[in-house]
């Protein structure tokens, strides 16, 4: 059943819709009446849930596969919806991968992977997709970052660099964009129970030392991301703990910082 009909006649795009916190907002836009257009590598995933938002909202779901790693990838997303004259008033930029290890024994390769997907291919989208918004007069942009973009991540150092690389960049888009009608934001979530935590190893003894108000649930954070994204807020963090965390670390000296983030992970490197 459909919360509210505010994104009647509209569509919004999700990249990494698959599976965690991209699933969920895939299903917070289209419970409030948005037709999607859901991008990921795995054509099953995204056909299932397609049918889930069209069975459970009524909303028209295409499906685009594409791994945005590849050279183009993007370009050819933003080619192919053009000609089928699909106007796209949100774009979601969820899809992004985790690293967790010593940076100097990552394979290279990885690692520049990392970078393509989680800042090269966000730039793409949002460089191709936000010209037509502002010819429009109008339209969102929900950029997922993390709660890892405010300080230095220990065995994630290359993570955190690209989420404070989408903090960053959406604050500037926020200032050069004013006037125009389309708006800028970025989620900013902590700790959040998906599949991508799985790959951490030691990540089930982390939770288990962590307050229970600083762990996440998807769901929420989709809910908390959604409701920012429709209203235009700059930059949100999901949960209240997680919003003293951030102020905490704003003011905090880099020192101390470094010191936190080594304490935190030793354990699990």
């Amino acid at each position: 059943m459909r919360v509210h009909g505010e994104g009647e006649g509209k569509t919004a795009l999700v990249t990494g819709a698959s599976a965690g916190i991209g699933w969920h907002l895939a299903r917070e836009f289209a419970a409030h009446g948005f037709d999607l257009v859901l991008v990921a590598r795995s054509a099953e995933k995204l056909e299932a849930l397609a049918r889930n938002v069209t069975e459970h909202y009524g909303v028209r779901a295409l499906v685009r596969p594409a791994d945005l790693l590849a050279p183009g990838a993007a370009n050819d997303l933003f080619e192919d919806l053009f000609r089928q004259g699909i106007p796209i008033e949100v774009l979601v930029n969820d899809a992004g991968v985790m690293q967790f290890g010593r940076f100097h024994e990552m394979p290279l390769g990885s690692l520049l992977d990392l970078v393509s997907l989680n800042a090269g291919a966000l730039t793409a989208m949002t460089r191709l997709f936000v010209e037509p918004m502002v010819r429009g007069g109008g339209g969102r942009i929900l950029n997922v970052a993390s709660l890892a973009a405010f300080q230095p991540i220990p065995a994630m150092a290359l993570y955190g660099a690209t989420k404070a690389f989408i903090v960053s960049l959406s604050e500037a888009l926020v200032t050069e964009l004013r006037d125009t009608g389309v708006t800028v934001t970025a989620l900013c979530p902590g700790y959040t129970t998906t599949r991508m935590l799985d790959d951490i190893p030691g990540s089930r003894d982390l939770a288990a030392r962590m307050p229970r108000g600083l762990i996440l649930d998807p769901a929420e954070v989709a809910r908390v991301g959604y409701r920012a994204c429709v209203d235009g807020v700059p930059v949100v963090v999901p949960g209240m703990s997680n919003q003293i965390l951030a102020r905490l670390i704003g003011v905090q000296p880099r020192w101390l910082l470094r010191a936190l983030g080594d304490f935190m992970f030793r354990r699990v490197v």
